[in-house]
């Protein structure tokens, strides 16, 4: 990744800016949280030094009581009736408050789970599948999956703070008049602490947590192969279980040797502050005492005092021990924040983008353009200079690696080029927005995954109130589904998949290969691109699949990928790639008549069809298990019995 984009990718705002911007969150999705939490600061404040107070009138009246002759103990009642009453008011309205503010303080996180959700989905493919924008997006989602870390975590250290600023303010103002030199000792070992404290912070988040994106990673991939139906198939019949194991076992070891050094980390800090706090405990101790010999100090001052100076120590370490967490928190806000609001993989809203022009034909022009993955050291692609014309069927072939797929990724511009421009009419596409480029294609591809929706919904890729579900039929038994609908008691409504559902039912690779194409049949773009949609069905399905495709679509244009040449009978051009290059452009019948690369391959496979243009059905199946066959061919037997 170049280094421009890892400043990009994270930024540190600060912890006070963290602290403002967690404060407008909540005034944003929860005002009245704002109101709860100050008067739960209040409530919860009093809960905590009342008792100092309460324990200090009730020796002060007993001691009073023990030397008069008659020993009244009305007064004590009175004080007993007032206390109970106060602290019933005080605990009841702090339990409903709390109950309140934890409650607010989750709906927060959700709402700002969204954000990150929404910032996923709208950031660039090519971004997206950056292993470094996936490490930052996994801190996100971190950051908010906790309610004591990250940005909720936060926001209740800001609360939590609140209260023990309250109750050091009420400690230090009844203390002083005790003996300021007491808070000023307290004071200067709380900061000696507090320094401490972030350097051990900032070490355990240098030396640890950074480190251990990468590992939770690798760790969330593993338990998703391990426990994902997907991949429980090629685990069971290769017997990966051992190598898993390992593997995993090998990556949780590096989680430990991790936490291990963390652990250390914190040991080694409380080997520092734990005597400092019995240093602080000590002063205490030793004023109180000196003040009770010499200056006559009454049982329920001293405890007063020895309360309150617990208190305060308490609230002070407890403060101090915030200001790691803050930046601890802060931190992970930052991971967040870098995430949500990072500029890297977005289009500019105020970028000077034009509308997409009213037309009925688009015309497409590469022209020398290169594209090289990142991190990668050769180009994908390379100096491609091709024109898909408006109405024309393009067919793209080559073996794997050829570089198709690369080539379809920059025409939908789920890629930019790395050199040369992409031009529609005449037009740098790159100054289109995005998304209004997207409503040009319908798009098939290989990897087909449905989503846990309603199978109309799964058609039409848009919610229910969206969906034109008598079309989203029409477009089924179009691409070949008809009787899999008519076998499905609830037809269009039936649930995919068992996500949601009991009932929900799951496709086959065919069918799901076949949905592709009813979706792109529904969306009903001007222009269809089809990668390699037909990997899943057989050389015979392909075919036919293919001749009924080319009927449905009619004039619109059309760039046809696949390794298997079925395809190219129906297409206006033929691209031949290999090596990221294009070597062959042309009709189907000029790339045979120059008995290159594309005439060895389709002489090789054109010996699985019969003279009338039917696949033969006892040869497609070895042309199903090796569809690049011919590209090894060298050989040119076959050439002239094609081309006569």
């Amino acid at each position: 990744m170049l280094e421009d984009e890892e400043t990009l990718l994270h930024k540190e705002f600060g912890t006070l800016n963290n602290i403002v911007w967690a404060l407008k969150k909540v005034k944003k999705y929860t005002p009245v949280l704002l109101l709860l939490m100050a008067v739960g600061i209040v409530t919860g404040s009093l809960m905590s030094c009342l008792w100092s107070f309460i324990g200090k009138y009730v020796l002060d009246i007993v001691q009073a009581q023990a030397d008069t002759a008659d020993k009244d103990i009305v007064p004590l009642y009175k004080l007993l009736a007032v206390i109970a009453v106060i602290e019933v008011v005080s605990l009841g309205l702090n339990a409903l408050v709390t109950v309140k503010i934890n409650y607010n303080f989750n709906i927060v996180r959700m709402k700002i789970m969204t954000e990150r959700i929404a910032k996923s989905l709208s950031m660039n493919y090519e971004t997206l599948e950056n292993p470094a924008m996936l490490n930052t997006q996994e801190k996100a989602q971190r950051a908010t999956q906790s309610s004591d870390r990250g940005v909720e975590g936060l926001i209740r250290i800001i609360y939590d703070s609140g209260k023990e600023i309250v109750l050091i303010a009420v400690s230090v103002s009844t203390i002083a008049t005790l003996d300021v030199r007491l808070i000023a000792v307290l004071a200067i070992i709380a900061a000696i602490q507090a320094v401490v404290l972030l350097v051990m912070v900032k070490k355990d988040r240098k030396e640890v947590w950074e480190k251990l994106g990468g590992t939770w990673h690798k760790t969330h991939y593993m338990e998703r192969v391990t426990q994902g139906f997907d991949w429980a198939k090629d685990i069971r019949l290769f017997n990966m279980k051992n190598s898993l194991s390992k593997k995993q076992s090998d990556i949780l070891a590096e989680k430990r040797r991790l936490m291990y050094h963390s652990n250390n980390i914190w040991i080694a800090l409380s080997l520092i502050n734990d005597p400092l706090g019995i240093l602080a405990n000590a002063a205490v101790y030793g004023i109180l005492i000196y003040s009770v010999i010499g200056s006559d100090m009454t049982i329920g001052s001293f405890t007063l005092y020895l309360g309150l100076a617990g208190t305060f120590s308490s609230s002070l370490y407890q403060l101090i021990t915030s200001f790691g967490k803050f930046k601890e928190r802060s931190m992970e806000t930052d991971d967040f924040r870098s995430f949500t609001e990072g500029e890297l993989g977005m289009d500019k809203d105020d970028e000077d983008y034009i509308p997409i022009p009213k037309s009925d034909t688009y015309r497409f022009e590469f022209k020398n353009v290169s594209y090289k993955y990142i991190g990668a050291k050769s180009y994908s692609l390379k100096n491609l200079n091709l024109t898909l014309e408006p109405g024309k069927k393009l067919a793209v072939v080559g073996i794997n690696g050829a570089g198709k797929t690369t080539f379809i990724k920059l025409l939908l511009r789920l890629y930019d080029p790395t050199e040369g421009v992409i031009l529609m009419n005449g037009i740098d596409i790159r100054r289109f927005k995005r998304e209004e480029y997207y409503t040009l294609f319908s798009p098939v591809f290989q990897d087909v995954r449905p989503f846990a929706f309603p199978l109309s919904e799964n058609v039409s890729m848009g919610t229910p109130e969206d969906t034109d579900k008598a079309y989203a039929e029409e477009c089924l038994r179009k691409a070949g589904l008809g009787d899999k609908l008519d076998s499905l008691p609830l037809g269009v409504d039936t649930q995919l998949l068992k996500v949601f559902y009991e009932e929900g039912i799951d496709l086959s690779g065919g069918e799901r290969q076949k949905l592709a194409l009813v979706r792109a049949l529904y969306k009903d773009a001007p222009i269809i691109v089809l990668d390699e949609p037909t990997a899943a069905l057989d050389a015979i399905a392909e075919y036919n699949l293919y001749r009924s495709f080319n009927e449905i679509i009619g004039g619109k244009s059309a760039v046809y990928i696949s390794h298997r040449l079925s395809s190219t009978r129906f297409c206006d051009t033929i691209a031949m790639f290999k090596r990221g290059e294009m070597i062959e452009y042309g009709t189907h019948e000029e790339l045979l008549a120059e008995n290159g690369a594309y005439a060895e391959m389709f002489a090789v496979q054109s010996q699985y069809y019969r003279e009338d243009g039917e696949l033969d059905m006892n040869m497609s199946v070895e042309l199903n298990m090796n569809p690049d066959m011919g590209m090894r061919h060298e050989g040119g037997d076959f050439h002239e019995k094609v081309r006569g």
